[in-house]
């Protein structure tokens, strides 16, 4: 019975631990750096304003489209742990969940239609974050709740203050503020590319 609890508190550890740390990504993408930014501008800042914009046009991407980048991540993470022969179950259940976060994510975008009963009956039950949650991210000014996983990890940081204490210890050490929101109301217009992305009636 202790090993059975000491298990599934490894289990539920690691799935907060993924969520936390899915949630570093999205506050580093939503809070920080440009489209213009090299590199990561294009291929990650680009498409996280585009969702602030049009949350709805993720739910048209397929895994490849919106998970590429984590399991390339996810890949490293396993080969590093195999080549110092750290390999166990718990490294394999963090990365699965971590290479599913945007899929997660997705998730709480789409209608119960579109995700079908297996997946709305695990949002009803709180294992996968629910529609309602993490609508309040997407509450303007838009720069909280950013872990996309579970219902767990955002009001623990949230009581915490996390992230508004962070943001002001970066700005006070390296003079970096977050970047402003074109989706928050009295933010915009966004940039003009943002057309091609607007939702056909």
């Amino acid at each position: 019975m202790r090993h059975l609890f000491l298990t599934l508190a490894q289990v539920l550890g690691l799935v907060m631990l993924a969520d936390f740390l899915a949630g570093v990504v999205h506050w580093l993408e939503d809070a920080y750096g440009s489209e213009d930014t090299p590199v990561v501008g294009p291929l990650l800042i680009r498409p996280n304003i585009v969702h602030h914009h049009y949350p709805r046009f993720f739910t048209r991407l397929s895994w490849w489209q919106s998970s590429w980048d984590l399991l390339l991540l996810g890949g490293v993470i396993v080969g590093a742990a195999a080549w110092f022969g750290l390999l166990s179950w718990q490294l394999w259940l963090f990365v699965a969940i971590s290479i599913n976060a945007n899929q997660v994510h997705k998730w709480s975008h789409r209608t119960r239609a579109e995700n079908g009963r297996v997946i709305s009956f695990l949002q009803d039950i709180r294992v996968l974050q629910t529609p309602h949650h993490h609508a309040l991210h997407h509450t303007d000014p838009k720069n909280t709740y950013y872990c996309p996983v579970t219902n767990l990890v955002n009001p623990i940081l949230e009581r915490l203050r996390f992230w508004p204490r962070l943001e002001a210890l970066i700005e006070r050490t390296t003079g970096l503020r977050h970047r402003e929101d074109t989706s928050v109301r009295g933010q915009g217009p966004g940039p003009a590319w943002l057309g091609e992305f607007r939702p056909k009636k």
